[in-house]
């Protein structure tokens, strides 16, 4: 089964174990997976793959032998590491700041948010974290019970299916933005 998993800058298993992890290279466990205590990790979907990441460094592997699938990970007995081994820290920046656009109509954001997230401009990043944070106090209580209140009433209909649809487009985006880091690194 194919999957994503990341590593910390070291590239070695955790849980002081500390194995080289090497595109090409396949990793073993004795004994039976137990998700988050025994086995190998990975996540079908890269999304759900980058909540349990210790680092940036990006990994396509395929995992097999024995099995303990959850909800978004799966513990493997062995995984092999196709591809990657890619420091996606520039790329998960870029991300967060396309996640961030998507909902910027949502509220009034100073020009400086928007510049910051458009650009990507990290010398005006402090200076649009402050302006975000004012701007996020200055929201008078009665705004903000107001817009729960109307926010509650049509979000019960929506939310799941909302949801699974932003989901699926942030894992979609970020799957496409990292598949394409991985290939402009191999071509280096």
């Amino acid at each position: 089964m194919k999957a994503w998993y990341f590593s910390s800058k070291d590239r070695q298993l955790r849980f002081n174990d500390g194995r080289e992890i090497e595109i090409g290279v396949t990793h073993e466990i004795k004994g039976r997976p137990v998700l988050c205590k025994h086995g190998l990790h990975g996540s079908v979907k890269i999304l759900d793959a980058l909540v349990y990441a210790p680092g940036p460094i990006v990994w396509r592997v395929e995992l097999s032998g024995k099995m303990d699938k959850g909800d978004d990970k799966i513990a493997a007995q062995k995984r092999k590491y196709l591809s990657g081994g890619v420091d996606v820290s520039e790329t998960l920046r870029e991300f967060a700041r396309w996640c961030a656009l998507q909902v910027i109509d949502l509220w009034e954001a100073p020009d400086i948010v928007k510049e910051y997230l458009q650009t990507g401009n990290e010398e005006i990043r402090d200076a649009a974290r402050a302006s975000a944070r004012a701007a996020s106090h200055a929201a008078s209580a009665r705004e903000a019970s107001h817009a729960a209140s109307h926010a509650a009433s049509h979000a019960a209909a929506h939310a799941a299916a909302a949801w699974d649809a932003a989901r699926g487009a942030q894992n979609n985006k970020l799957k496409d933005m990292i598949k394409k880091e991985i290939e402009s690194d191999s071509h280096n």
